[in-house]
């Protein structure tokens, strides 16, 4: 089961909070005093660290992972953030491939029949999930990498047979195949040079044409 129901009292502030992890650096342990150095000093802001560890940016004992460190990286963070997300969150994907406001009555209902939660907790439970939605790109890149498998697949299989011999890659020509030759010749003793010359001479019309 993939269904985080972690929620925000204050779900409204999920992009501030998130634009203000974006401006710094990881710390050593995220604590609730790095959150008050963040700015968000209302104990309604404390759920924003078990939050984190659900989308598994924290470890259990509040360490950043490297998908928070990849998150701190503005062309990626919607990208990092969808697929964490996507991890999290996959039971909601499962009734709503691409989930959006209007899905949230589902929403709620995905939440209240999982956990037997009360209608306010699913409210809340819902309405985080869709603003961490509003902040992250959740687009699947599974339709290219289908694309992509065979192709690969396709040219492992052909590396293989021709590897085992079942097979050639006609596309290739072979490189420095081919017959060699060590011609010795044993000149008889002469003082005579144009007995050389003649010798020579015909070696040159027989074998290099």
């Amino acid at each position: 089961m993939a269904l985080l129901n972690t929620y925000l009292m204050t779900y409204g502030q999920v992009s501030k909070f998130l634009d203000s992890i974006r401006e710094g650096q990881a710390p050593e342990k995220f604590t609730r005093q790095y959150l008050k150095d963040l700015g968000f000093k209302s104990s309604n802001h404390h759920a924003f660290i078990p939050l984190l560890k659900g989308l598994g940016f924290l470890t259990a004992d509040g360490t950043p992972t490297q998908r928070y460190k990849d998150y701190l990286d503005k062309s990626r963070s919607r990208k990092i953030l969808g697929e964490a997300i996507r991890d999290a969150y996959g039971d909601i994907f499962t009734i709503r491939s691409n989930p959006k406001k209007d899905d949230k009555e589902v929403i709620e209902g995905k939440f209240r029949s999982t956990y037997n939660s009360s209608a306010n907790t699913a409210d809340l439970c819902a309405r985080t999930f869709l603003a961490l939605l509003e902040n992250a790109d959740i687009s699947s890149d599974s339709a290219a990498a289908k694309e992509k498998k065979p192709k690969e697949e396709s040219d492992a299989s052909k590396g293989k047979l021709n590897e085992e011999g079942g097979g050639a890659d006609k596309s290739k020509k072979p490189d420095g195949v081919g017959l060699h030759y060590n011609i010795q010749i044993h000149l008889p003793p002469s003082k005579d040079i144009e007995v050389y010359n003649a010798i020579f001479k015909s070696l040159k019309d027989h074998l290099l044409g």
